[in-house]
């Protein structure tokens, strides 16, 4: 706790595009930030593993130092924004074991490990907060582990991810190829010159894990988690997912599931009129459904440093506060210790997209691979295939059933031999 009028220590780890708005937002706006947090914020380093490396000017070099270790040990609150597993890992534990609290945006470690840091925290008695780790400025960590305390949530699914919606929203408006869409958007600025993380789904997953742990009061890390990213969707996709009504969007999903909890990454189609439809370019939202509440939704430019700045101060004036006036934030909340379902016990819906042989009878023996597994189909359309007059398109959505019998009748209908190719399969998320 600081005593009296005495000015709260921050020290920032990490002087990237994140980190120099942090700088930038503790400097310029260090008196309103003062007023709300009921003391100065005084920034007393910034460590950086190059201290030679041109910066901002914003950005004062006498603060400046490759010592983080000695940065910690003398800091009240530790901003940790630069990301990956170690050093952070070393520095937040070094920082919260010292008496320091932590506001981090690192949703790597976290999915990974976040555990180990709560258990560090409530052991010390200080905060770890981390709003900026899930969907950039948009408060759904607080909103999720503290304003729906006193209900039940039932279901977290959103869109986490700015780089893959972007790339998505241009393929649904501008008719471009995957591959087309991803390139602009790294020229843009929305992805990494490696967008691995972001097309493949690990950051969607690891902000899944983040959110299935605070909704359901349970330990979930990134490995329990199921992925699939966007690389294998289609132009074709898209354009299907059009006339019929939807949008493709990577969407991330927590459940509960009987006794346990199921929590999944993957491309979905979401009816045009669900409110996750609307979301365009690299803005998230997140939607939650709770027993009481009802539904919610949150949403906001999800990444970029200004808005994942924003979150970060928050949390800084919030345990700031707690130094200057005394209290603490919440603990982990594991209470439910609900086990992680496979995503086979998903309920969910398909969309199939199969290329048959245009002749009597296929229909009848891909309805009867469908029943056999007591799976039943709400819609289904045929086409000639553009490519050979001797094949026809089926496109066929399902009703709800275990991702399991879904995934078994897929399967099943692959293997008939009057079934060239299965063109297309996405779950239907939103109805």
């Amino acid at each position: 706790m600081v005593a009296g009028s005495g000015a709260v220590r921050v020290a920032v780890l990490g002087c990237g595009v994140v980190g120099t708005e942090v700088v930038r937002l503790l400097t310029q706006q260090g008196a309103d930030l003062a007023a709300r947090a009921g003391a100065p914020l005084e920034l007393v380093g910034i460590a950086v593993r190059d201290v030679a490396a041109p910066r901002d000017q914003v950005v004062d070099r006498a603060l400046l130092t490759s010592d983080a270790e000695s940065l910690v040990d003398g800091a009240d609150v530790v901003v940790e924004v630069m990301g990956g597993i170690e050093p952070a890992r070393g520095l937040i534990l070094r920082a919260l074991r010292g008496g320091a609290s932590v506001v981090t945006a690192n949703k790597e470690l976290l999915g990974k490990d976040g555990p180990t840091l709560y258990a560090a925290a409530d052991e010390a008695g200080v905060d770890l907060y981390f709003e900026a780790a899930v969907a950039g400025a948009i408060p759904i960590v607080r909103p999720v582990r503290e304003s729906l305390a006193g209900d039940r949530v039932t279901r977290v699914l959103g869109i986490v991810n700015g780089t893959t919606n972007y790339v998505l929203d241009q393929m649904t408006s501008g008719g471009l190829e995957l591959g087309e869409a991803l390139a602009q958007a790294q020229e843009l600025g929305f992805a990494e010159a490696d967008p691995t993380a972001d097309v493949e789904g690990h950051d969607a997953a690891a902000k899944a894990a983040i959110l299935a742990s605070l909704a359901f009061h349970t330990r979930v890390s990134v490995a329990q988690v199921h992925r699939e990213g966007i690389m294998a969707v289609t132009a074709d996709d898209i354009a299907r997912a059009t006339a019929t009504g939807h949008v493709v969007k990577l969407l991330a999903l927590a459940e509960r599931s009987g006794d346990g909890v199921v929590v999944r990454v993957h491309p979905a189609l979401v009816p045009q009129e669900h409110p996750l439809a609307s979301v365009r370019g690299s803005f998230n939202a997140v939607f939650v459904q709770a027993e009481a509440a009802g539904e919610l939704m949150f949403y906001g430019r999800g990444a970029g440093g200004v808005p994942t700045a924003s979150a970060v101060l928050g949390d800084v004036v919030t345990v700031a506060r707690h130094k200057v006036n005394g209290g603490k934030g919440p603990i982990e909340s594991r209470y439910a210790q609900l086990p992680a379902r496979p995503v086979s016990d998903a309920v969910t819906r398909y969309q199939v997209v199969l290329r048959v042989e245009d002749r009597p009878g296929v229909l009848a023996q891909v309805w009867q691979a469908v029943a056999e597994r007591g799976v039943s189909i709400e819609t289904i359309s045929q086409s000639r295939a553009e490519d050979d007059g001797e094949y026809a398109d089926l496109q066929m959505v399902t009703h709800a059933a275990t991702d399991a019998a879904l995934s078994s009748t897929v399967s099943d209908m692959s293997e008939l031999s009057v079934v060239v190719d299965v063109l297309s399969v996405l779950r239907v998320e939103g109805v």
